[in-house]
């Protein structure tokens, strides 16, 4: 269970991994320490054999240097040096100057470490010593390691039994007292939720009297609970159900036909059924908005019909809003869905066109110049022509105001009016 979930994700899981955690590190540090006492102590056991050693050789060694007896003394260093506990051997004279250096390693295998002991060399004569120089007997920290190797293969070898005994009674106590109850406990409360029938009750088998116990009591008192709750509820919903059905249905009836007739008078012209001034700027602002943060151009198509008086006093306001209706259905044959049409004034008319640039823009106004130009109206039997002057703007990257833009459009199209109408302007 632990070695399949480095990154466990249940409670027992975590649990144990924590548990064994702090084993492990307590075990290393406690195997660490024991190491490193052992190391010292033999380290230390080394350096009473080297001094018994110095004690042993001293006297001939001092011999030796008192007679100048360089063959005796040759014969004494090779010695020492194939002690197992030797890895070096220096003499000094008493100035301190090197008479022998032997060393038991190439110099390609220096030893990590060494420690070493000291004693001075002397000879006595007629009662009193003369110092002959000093003698000094090198050991290193793998000739101690080698001592200590077998006994600390020991105690690793203890600590990992242990540890994997250890481990292998957690897995199977967290397993037996809480992993196994928790798995069954969780599986009763999904069979309950996607059954949704809280009429069920937790049942775990060969539970023991715990808080694993205590929590499925509690949570089949819970069940009780929300079982007589919900009964009580639905019987209360029922009886409100058929009453606000009724109530609901009626209303919304009539909200709806309400808004409609709303909505159509609050945003729409009633005689060209386009959107009014004001849902029109409301509108457009918005788009515009939105243009900008996406940086594509708009483009304002702003048009007034030429001579509109002339049309009323000429044949009558009745064919006057027919003009005004038909032009309004020329507009939107020229257009996309997309683009937004407006009346926003008697005989004045405006477009908002998101994503075009003035090019096509110019486009467009130009295709209803001329369809209007060139269509007549028949109207009880009377046929009326008429004219549209037009101006074009587009917005600039930093346009934020619909107002704005609808000013620059009202230039140029007074530029078109004085151009003689009939014209586009941009």
């Amino acid at each position: 269970m632990f070695a399949s979930s480095p990154r466990p994700n249940n409670l027992s899981q975590k649990m144990l991994l924590v548990i064994f955690s702090i084993y492990l590190g307590v075990t290393c540090l406690i195997t660490c320490t024991q190491f490193l006492t052992e190391y010292l102590k033999t380290q230390d056991s080394i350096s009473s054999e080297l001094k018994q050693l110095e004690e042993t050789v001293r006297g001939p060694i001092s011999s030796s240097l008192w007679q100048y007896n360089q063959a005796q003394l040759d014969v004494l260093i090779e010695g020492l040096i194939k002690m197992p506990i030797i890895v070096g051997v220096d003499v000094f004279d008493k100035d301190g100057e090197s008479i022998i250096s032997k060393r038991a390693y190439s110099p390609s295998a220096v030893p990590l470490s060494t420690f070493d002991s000291k004693t001075e060399l002397s000879w006595g004569v007629n009662g009193d010593r003369i110092f002959l120089g000093s003698l000094v007997l090198y050991s290193s920290s793998e000739i101690v390691l080698d001592r200590v190797l077998f006994g600390f293969s020991l105690i690793i070898m203890t600590a990992f039994i242990k540890l994997t005994i250890l481990f292998w009674l957690f897995i199977w106590a967290f397993n037996r007292y809480l992993a196994t109850p928790l798995k069954g406990l969780m599986s009763q409360v999904n069979d309950v939720q996607i059954s949704q029938d809280i009429s069920k009750r937790i049942a775990l088998p060969d539970i023991e009297n715990n808080e694993i116990r205590q929590l499925q009591e509690h949570m089949n008192n819970m069940l009780s609970a929300i079982e007589a709750d919900q009964v009580q509820l639905l019987e209360d919903e029922q009886a409100k159900r058929a009453w606000l059905e009724d109530a609901v249905a009626k209303r919304t009836a009539a909200l709806q036909v309400s808004n409609e007739k709303l909505k159509e008078l609050a945003t729409r012209d009633s005689l060209t059924k386009v959107l009014n001034r004001g849902s029109f700027f409301e509108t457009a602002q918005h788009l515009l908005t939105l243009s900008q943060r996406q940086k594509s151009p708009a483009s304002f198509v702003l048009m007034d019909l030429d001579l509109f008086k002339s049309i009323n006093d000429t044949y009558g306001h009745f064919i006057g809003d027919q003009v005004l209706v038909h032009f309004t259905n020329t507009i939107q044959t020229l257009v996309r869905k997309s683009d937004l049409i407006g009346r926003v004034g008697g005989e004045e008319f405006a477009i908002y066109l998101p994503d075009t640039d003035e090019k096509d823009a110019l486009n467009i106004a130009e295709k209803i110049r001329a369809e209007v130009a060139r269509s007549i109206l028949d109207v009880e039997g009377k046929q009326v022509n008429y004219t549209v002057s037009i101006g074009v703007e587009t917005s600039y990257l930093e346009e934020q105001s619909i107002g704005d833009l609808f000013k620059r459009a009202d230039l140029k199209l007074y530029g078109a009016k004085d151009k003689g109408r009939n014209c586009v302007e941009n």
